[in-house]
């Protein structure tokens, strides 16, 4: 299947979106939601962590109690979420509202057969959802760093443009739903890699002296630099790893479906196949709730023989 040429973004759109939901605040959730404040819509989230609705409640949002209160109100729904599991008991409790031309955006990391199932569920409901991953980590999306893969009807993307820009750099219409995921993994298997060569040459520069940091402000600037180098770089100092932006156990997650699809297309991937090992041993060091920048940690104990 040839994938569409990407088309940039274009701000018209047939009615004015005014009510956003978020179903899903947090990390990068929550990022998105304070910066479509920013840009003048009105915001009301729920997750059901009550940290994390405290969270949107301190930053100016609305909270509410369900998937289903959101899809009472709201013209638009962005989901922001961990599993299939969650988006499909979303999914159910949006269709059983029914508010048909409800926008349903899902953002998530998820397998195109998952989101397939919730397209359909709502679409019975006349309830229309579109595939749009995001390129960029939580830290990126605090400054509108992102970019939205967008996958599915034209009509609905070109409406969604207002919204689009109110929480990201830019966005691409890529055609039929499921090109969003596709786009998304391949993203994402240069972040797999790049992550850790980033580590790898951070590593070397410290064991001659150089500190993270500097290598950082050096490398990015030359043909070795990276968006990896510059956003993961500065964590692999001092451990900063500890401030996850993407944690290494959701990051599992993307990684299996990246392998799954490499497989899928009898696609051979010797670097990615590389990094699998590295990554696990992130998780087996303790670092799950840590950020994938902790692979500088695995580099280093390999290296000193610390296990």
């Amino acid at each position: 299947m040839s994938t569409p040429t990407p088309k940039s973004r274009t701000t018209k759109h047939k009615a004015p979106i005014e009510r956003v939901g978020m179903l899903g605040v947090g990390i990068m959730g929550l990022a998105m939601a304070v910066n479509l404040m920013k840009a003048g819509f009105q915001v009301t989230g729920y997750d059901p962590d009550p940290k994390a609705m405290k969270r949107l409640k301190a930053a100016g949002g609305t909270t509410c109690k369900s998937a289903a209160d959101l899809a009472g109100d709201a013209q638009v729904i962005i989901c922001s979420l961990p599993g299939p599991e969650a988006l499909h008991g979303a999914a159910q409790q949006i269709a059983a509202v029914g508010q048909r031309g409800l926008l349903v955006v899902e953002t998530s990391t998820l397998d195109i057969a998952d989101k397939t199932v919730a397209r359909d569920t709502l679409k019975a409901q006349g309830i229309v959802m579109l595939d749009c991953p995001l390129s960029g980590t939580g830290a990126q999306a605090v400054h509108k760093d992102l970019t939205v893969y967008a996958s599915g009807p034209k009509a609905a993307i070109k409406q969604l443009a207002p919204v689009f820009a109110g929480f990201s750099k830019n966005s691409f219409e890529l055609g039929a739903f499921g090109n969003g995921m596709k786009m998304k993994l391949m993203a994402n298997l240069l972040v797999a890699i790049h992550n850790v060569s980033t580590a790898e040459a951070l590593l070397l520069g410290q064991r001659w002296g150089i500190a993270p940091k500097d290598a950082v402000k050096v490398l990015s600037d030359g043909a070795g630099g990276s968006r990896m180098l510059q956003v993961r770089g500065p964590l692999m100092q001092d451990e900063g790893w500890h401030t996850a932006t993407m944690k290494v156990g959701i990051w599992q997650k993307d990684m299996k479906l990246i392998a799954a699809a490499l497989a899928d297309a009898q696609v051979p991937a010797p670097l990615f196949a590389a990094t699998v090992p590295v990554y696990n041993a992130a998780m087996a060091l303790g670092h799950a709730e840590h950020d994938t920048a902790a692979v500088f940690d695995v580099l280093s104990r390999m290296s000193s023989g610390v296990s």
